[in-house]
Order: C-alpha cells, then sequence, then structure tokens
C-alpha cells in the first residue's frame, strides 16, 4: 500500500491510509513474506467483513489473525472449535438469577469485537448453525430476545484443508457470510530464513508483545462508514456484474456466484481503494479481490472436481475472458 497519495481526495483518507501502513509494519516485525494476506485482511476489517483463513498446519494462521486483532486497540476473544463444542457455548444461555428469582442471558464469547475462531470446521453442524445469525444481522437472539453485537464486529476463522479426520464441512450458507476465503500458503526459502532469523533474534519473547495497538474500534467504524462513500463509475459496476454472470453460466461451475457475492466485491474493492488513500475504485482494485470473494462462494462441477481443478483456476479464466473497462 502507498502511504503517500499524490492527488486531492474527496475524502480525508490519509489517516486511514498512515494507519494502515503502521499496522503492517507492527506485523511485519513478525510475520515474513504475507503481504497481500495482510492487505487482504486489513480490507476485510475496512468492509466490514468476515474473514476464512486456510492453511496447512504451521503457516501462522491464528498468529497473524491474533497479530491484527492486537494492532487494533479493541475487545478481543478467541474460540478453539470442537466436535463437542454447544451452541451455547459459543453464543451464551439464560442463567437462573436466584437473587432476583428471574433468568438472565448469560453472553458467551461471541460477544466481542473481533473474534477469533481457531479449527471453525471441527464443530459440528448445530454449533455452526449458531453462528448463521450473529455473522450475518450482528445480532443473538435467545429465547425472544434479540442481543445486538456493539461495532465493529468481525470474525476471523482458522481452517487446516489437507486434516478431514474429525471435521465438518462449512455449510455453503455459512460460507456465504465469509467475505474473504484467504489461503495462506508456504514461505519461500528466503523467507523461511527470514522467519528463522527473526526467532532467533527475540529468544523467548512472546511475539504479540511486540506489536502495538495502532487504531481503536470507534477508528474502524468511522473508516468504514468513509470507505462506503467510495466512488465506483457504471461501467465498473457493469465489470463486477459481468464476472459474477459468468460463474453462473460457466460449464465448469455447478453452483455460481449470487447477488451477494457481487455486494461483496463491491464493498471489498472500495475498502480496498480508500486504504490505499484513494476515493474512487480501479479494475485493480476489483481484481484484488475477486479471487478471495469468489472462490468459497462457487462450487465446480463433478467431472471439474475428479480432475482436480482448484475454483481459483477458473475464476481466473473467467476474470480474463472479461474486457477490462478503460
Amino acid at each position: 500500500m502507498n502511504q503517500d497519495t499524490p492527488f486531492e481526495n474527496r475524502l480525508p483518507l490519509d489517516e486511514l491510509n498512515h494507519a494502515a501502513f503502521q499496522i503492517r509494519n507492527e506485523i511485519n516485525k513478525v510475520i515474513v513474506g504475507q503481504e497481500k494476506v495482510l492487505d487482504l485482511l486489513l480490507t476485510a476489517v475496512i468492509a466490514n467483513g468476515h474473514v476464512l483463513i486456510e492453511g496447512v498446519p504451521g503457516v501462522a494462521k491464528t498468529m497473524i489473525a491474533k497479530l491484527l486483532s492486537k494492532s487494533i486497540s479493541s475487545d478481543f476473544s478467541r474460540l478453539q472449535f470442537t466436535p463437542d463444542l454447544m451452541p451455547s457455548d459459543v453464543v451464551g444461555t439464560m442463567v437462573y438469577n436466584t437473587g432476583k428469582s428471574a433468568f438472565e442471558f448469560n453472553k458467551g464469547p461471541i460477544f466481542s469485537n473481533l473474534v477469533l475462531i481457531d479449527e471453525i470446521n471441527r464443530a459440528p453442524a448445530k454449533t455452526q448453525a449458531a453462528l448463521f445469525e450473529v455473522m450475518e444481522e450482528r445480532q443473538v437472539t435467545i429465547d425472544g430476545h434479540t442481543h445486538k453485537m456493539e461495532p465493529p464486529f468481525l470474525v476471523f476463522a482458522t481452517q487446516n484443508p489437507v486434516e478431514h479426520e474429525g471435521t465438518y464441512r462449512l455449510p455453503e450458507a455459512q460460507l456465504d457470510r465469509f467475505l474473504f476465503k484467504i489461503d495462506i500458503d508456504y514461505p519461500n526459502l528466503e523467507q523461511e530464513v527470514s522467519i528463522l532469523s527473526n526467532a532467533q533474534k527475540r529468544e523467548e519473547k512472546d511475539p504479540l508483545s511486540l506489536v502495538n495497538s495502532i487504531i481503536t474500534g470507534e477508528a474502524i467504524t468511522h473508516y468504514q462508514d468513509m470507505a462506503s462513500k467510495v466512488i465506483v463509475e457504471d461501467d465498473l459496476l457493469r465489470y463486477i456484474a459481468q464476472i459474477v454472470e459468468k460463474t453462473r453460466s460457466s460449464h465448469s461451475l455447478f453452483l455460481g456466484g449470487s447477488p451477494r457475492a457481487s455486494l461483496a466485491i463491491l464493498n471489498s474493492a472500495k475498502a480496498y481503494a480508500a486504504l490505499e488513500g484513494r476515493d474512487f475504485v480501479t479494475p485493480d482494485d476489483i481484481k484484488m479481490v475477486l479471487i478471495p470473494v469468489l472462490c468459497h462462494r462457487v462450487i465446480l462441477t463433478p467431472e471439474k472436481e475428479m480432475e482436480g481443478v482448484k475454483p481459483e483456476i477458473i475464476i481466473q479464466q473467467i476474470i480474463d475472458s472479461v474486457e477490462v473497462p478503460r
């Protein structure tokens, strides 16, 4: 991301641009070589969207989410999903207060600003279903009473794509509630050398202790509102719609993107532009977010699955087939 912007903006985005620059610097004290992942995580925060982070064990999925949460001065909670986890362990339950002779709602750990759910696919369907309402509507309904979440409310969830024993496939309806699905891959050789060097230098220090809080939850809410005002030209709206429409007519996809996917592309492109210090969206902003928005929302045909094709490949082919507005 660029710290300086050489033009006059309609929106005062310099402060956001500088805060994002600082957050990246703080997280890079610990994390090496995940610049695009950091960009997408920050984009999701400003777009007010939840993120599913996928990767094999040991690639810092949980750590990068914890570091980002540490850089934001706000309430944070972590849930370790297990096969015996109950919905009440997540959202809370009614407890009888003997002093008042009445039942009271005891809030669960989901009531926080930033929630990290580790290994989300290890919980059964009934526990996954407990997240449907709170992730989409940012509220929890218990015994007919609605409890609103305090903004900002963001869920970062991790899952392991290779270990399937004791896991449950996430329902499509729940996957659709995640703005992005971000894949974290292995570092290259030089990056791994840097990881070892950094670990050697900090000795036994907790990596979280190296990261300072940069921004408040209130500021995040303000920047989210500001990003919603970023300009998107009509030809770019059509560009988004054309790409999503092609996912529905592709012979390689059994299920294409929904209008919610189109809105997710729009909102995340606006957030990315704001983080870049611009009050208007470019085609490159849209291209940046297309695959993370669409890859978990489309379903391959059985033939393509048997061939071992990844959704990202089909989505990229669709992107390449649509003319970019000039």
